[in-house]
């Protein structure tokens, strides 16, 4: 999504005035974002978003309140963050990709990943996941697994995903087997796929 799109799909919340007040705001004051970004949930609500599937309207204000920062975006992302509940945490993340931050907002998607809040986790996995090292980013699909988050919210998967990923499916999967549980159909098909596209022994 783009701030565009997003803010064509918040078109319907119940206080339009206050959200472009808002953002007019934070663009002309931006410490003024700490206090609004909190009160996005009250006054543009929490409703799903009909023409931004899996975008709530809370969601989307405060994506849009950080994009209209004039400057230092990482560090009021870090502090949104750090002192921001699950809802505000999760906009957050979601937001980072269409800042202009380059990799400084990684230690975030660390700490989600670490969570258990498989709502935080998701999040971190969407498409600013490409700063995540190998290692890292192959620990955090294994996490969606373990925590039962659909792989379908693991940005770039199909074109990440490599042999040593493969190898790690495998070895839970054989866990799993061994303690008479199967790996969600989405972790199998994945592991399908990858075990399928490896170059066979002679």
């Amino acid at each position: 999504m783009t701030p565009d799109s997003l803010r064509a799909a918040l078109g319907g919340v119940p206080d339009p005035d206050w959200l472009d007040t808002a953002l007019r705001r934070v663009a002309a004051e931006p410490t003024a974002i700490t206090r609004l970004f909190p009160a996005a949930g009250r006054r543009c609500g929490r409703a799903e978003l009909p023409d931004a599937p899996g975008w709530t309207a809370d969601d989307a204000a405060r994506v849009l309140l950080l994009t209209s920062l004039p400057s230092d975006h990482a560090a009021y992302a870090e502090s949104l963050y750090q002192h921001g509940d699950a809802a505000e945490r999760r906009a957050v993340l979601r937001a980072l990709p269409l800042l202009p931050i380059g990799a400084a907002g990684v230690p975030l998607l660390h700490d989600a990943i670490r969570t258990n809040d498989t709502r935080l986790v998701a999040a971190a996995l969407g498409p600013y996941a490409r700063h995540l090292d190998p290692a890292a980013w192959r620990q955090a699909v294994l996490k969606c697994v373990f925590s039962g988050v659909p792989l379908v919210a693991v940005a770039d998967l199909d074109s990440r995903a490599d042999g040593e990923l493969a190898a790690m499916l495998a070895a839970l999967a054989a866990e799993r087997n061994a303690a008479g549980r199967e790996l969600p159909a989405d972790a199998t098909d994945l592991l399908d796929r990858l075990t399928a596209a490896l170059p066979r022994e002679a």
